[in-house]
């Protein structure tokens, strides 16, 4: 093969004129680089962020070995991600722990300019490398900053080619590391975000009283992304005639607008349920029709449930659906009925001149009632009917745990949910 800078690359012309090798490659290299950026940008998560860009500086340059020193307010290293160890070397390096500030790696932190060795043996400040550190030849690290703060470095070792690092591989890296350096600060800001929506939301819920004889938990889980503040919401209160109110809804939408809506109309629905003491499906016409006189036309779904004790006989429910998601009813034995008879509600904020139906069923001794928000049982690509068996069959598993670890368990099946859930589960005491 010919060495000959101006041999054209094939696929390497442009408007008839011949690009030599050279320019053609580095154009390649800009195009990856362009691709890595890119791709950068999408990522929100920061750990996996950091590791993409520990992959994708290795194979731009065409190198054996990469790693991203972290640092953290002092200096010192606080996490070092690596690309290209192999699982001795991976364990190694985990017995051995985070580097030190000395050595080469020390060098780029002090400095905080690009760093280029020819022959790292022979460098005097080739000290500190761990007993089973990979033998390695040459090196090059720049500096990853993140609003002008030096956030970590970024090293590479050894070509594939043999070769020695060299100018257009510096320049590469120093671009890709300053495009990390803002893609690392967008997934900070997402993160920040994320947590405040989340607590913002988790504000907006109630401490759920203590209806005892009755036990009662509940969880919230927001969505995974985007950070939103959504309007799913749980409530419980003792009424003054003794009966425990329960309610879990859902506000349509997902934004600005939606928590304080739901906040607006959780607090009606708790005056209108303590001032009708009555059936849920009077409280709930009571609520669509204080809607309608407000004139806001935004929608939510709901189960509205009014737990009573009979004299003699126990426990029974009496419930209205305004077309949410069907309530489960757990026994202690791990039987499940879903608790979806006809007629259906449709959601509030729609007609406030169509009728809300009630419907009562016995509470077995040591039964959980479940109400929850259709984010538990929605999957993409998933029929919600599949979704609803999969949580009975694994409530009915769970069917003697208290109910804080019932919700926690249902609600820890899934590491991240496409919408947000709220979950309450009310458990009846068992027979005497």
């Amino acid at each position: 093969m010919s060495d000959d800078p101006r041999r054209p690359v094939p696929g390497a012309e442009t408007a008839g004129r011949t690009v030599p090798a050279a320019e053609g490659a580095g154009r390649r290299g800009l195009h990856r680089l362009l691709d890595a950026m890119v791709a950068m940008s999408a990522e929100v998560d920061t750990r996996t962020l950091l590791q993409h860009i520990v992959d994708v500086a290795a194979d731009l340059v065409g190198a054996r070995y990469g790693a991203l020193g972290v640092l953290g307010e002092g200096g010192d290293f606080t996490d070092l991600i690596t690309v290209g160890l192999d699982a001795e070397a991976e364990r190694l390096k985990a017995e051995a722990g985070l580097p030190q500030r000395h050595g080469l790696l020390g060098s780029l932190v002090t400095d905080r300019r690009p760093l280029r060795v020819d022959d790292v043996r022979a460098d005097p400040r080739s000290v500190g490398f761990p007993a089973g550190h990979p033998p390695m030849t040459t090196l090059l690290g720049v500096p990853l900053t993140v609003r002008g703060t030096v956030y970590g470095n970024l090293y590479l070792a050894d070509r594939r080619d043999g070769r020695p690092f060299g100018d257009e591989d510096e320049a590469l890296l120093t671009a890709l590391a300053s495009a990390a350096g803002v893609s690392i600060e967008n997934a900070r800001l997402y993160q920040r975000l994320k947590r405040a929506t989340e607590q913002f939301q988790r504000r907006m819920l109630p401490v759920l009283p203590d209806l005892g004889p009755l036990r009662v938990a509940a969880r919230y889980e927001p969505a995974a992304e985007p950070p939103r503040l959504g309007g799913d919401w749980y409530d419980a209160m003792v009424l003054p005639d003794g009966a425990v109110f329960v309610v879990v809804g859902d506000v349509t939408g997902h934004d600005v607008e939606a928590a304080p809506v739901m906040a607006q109309i959780r607090s009606m629905l708790r005056a209108l349920a303590f001032d009708r003491c009555g059936p849920p499906g009077l409280v709930v016409d009571a609520l669509d029709r204080a809607l309608a006189l407000y004139g806001d036309a935004t929608a939510a779904t709901l189960v509205a449930a009014r737990i009573e004790q009979v004299p003699g006989t126990g426990y029974s429910v009496c419930w209205t659906n305004a077309g949410h998601p069907p309530p489960l009813l757990v026994t202690a034995e791990g039987t499940v009925c879903v608790l979806a008879p006809e007629p259906h509600g449709i959601p509030v904020g729609v007609d406030p001149s169509l009728p809300r139906p009630d419907h009562r069923r016995a509470l077995p001794a040591a039964s959980t009632l479940l109400l929850f928000t259709d984010g538990l049982i929605e999957r993409r690509g998933q029929d919600i009917d599949t979704g609803l068996r999969d949580l009975a069959a694994h409530a009915a598993a769970l069917a003697a745990a208290p109910p804080h670890v019932l919700c926690e368990a249902l609600v820890s099946r899934r590491e991240t949910y496409d919408d947000d859930v709220a979950l309450l589960a009310l458990r009846v005491p068992a027979a005497r």
